[in-house]
């Protein structure tokens, strides 16, 4: 299956300064082996846009306590003390997002929109210096899509040409991620033959799916 590489052959295709897009909501969906391997790598500079940035030396903590992650773009830092701490420290870039702005901004990168306003944070610090338009009415702010050079995903099962499934409240922002990067690379705990996955059932497209790597296998 052309498809299948492992985590170590997956960050390879990293480089440093590349912006990520990580899944998950702090450890749980989020691609723990992928993680892993990155932080073996040399890979510095990282700009990653996901929920947070895991726990204090756990998942993505792992590459902020070792210093790889140059900015950060999520809505909830405060579960890890070493991300304030080094932002405090001016060694850590953040930009706060509020999560269904930021869910809405990976569908704008995914869908090619060039952005969309919304109500959410108008009058607030989160909203300096960003445009401001009144409709009906309303003050909204406009948000700008993302997208990202690579996503990191993590779903439970995968077929051969790479059709994904996700457990349960794994399916946070994993589905979304796919769709907005230019490389998407799958961690899954197993694969099945093509045709055991009902079309009913998959929520991702092997079409968005580069690779795929299972879960533990370096």
């Amino acid at each position: 299956m052309s498809k299948l590489i492992t985590c170590e052959e997956a960050v390879k295709k990293v480089k440093s300064g590349s912006r990520i897009m990580v899944g998950g909501f702090g450890l749980v969906g989020s691609p723990l082996s992928l993680i892993a391997a990155l932080a073996q790598s040399e890979v510095k500079d990282l700009e990653i846009i996901s929920n947070n940035l895991g726990e204090p030396g756990r998942g993505l903590g792992v590459l902020v306590r070792q210093k790889q992650v140059k900015k950060a773009i999520g809505s909830y830092f405060t579960s890890n003390p070493e991300v304030v701490k080094a932002y405090q420290d001016k060694e850590l870039e953040v930009e706060l997002l509020p999560q269904g702005t930021m869910s809405e901004a990976i569908r704008a990168g995914g869908a090619g929109l060039g952005g969309f306003y919304t109500p959410v944070s108008v009058g607030t610090k989160i909203a300096e210096n960003k445009e401001e338009r009144t409709l009906n009415g309303k003050k909204y702010v406009f948000q700008e899509p993302l997208k990202a050079n690579f996503s990191l995903i993590k779903a439970k099962k995968a077929d051969q040409l790479g059709n994904l499934i996700y457990n349960k409240s794994a399916r946070n922002f994993n589905p979304m991620m796919a769709t907005a990067a230019d490389v998407v690379i799958a961690e899954v705990d197993e694969i099945v033959e093509v045709g055991q996955i009902s079309p009913e059932e998959i929520v991702t497209p092997h079409l968005y799916v580069d690779y795929i790597v299972v879960k533990g296998v370096n």
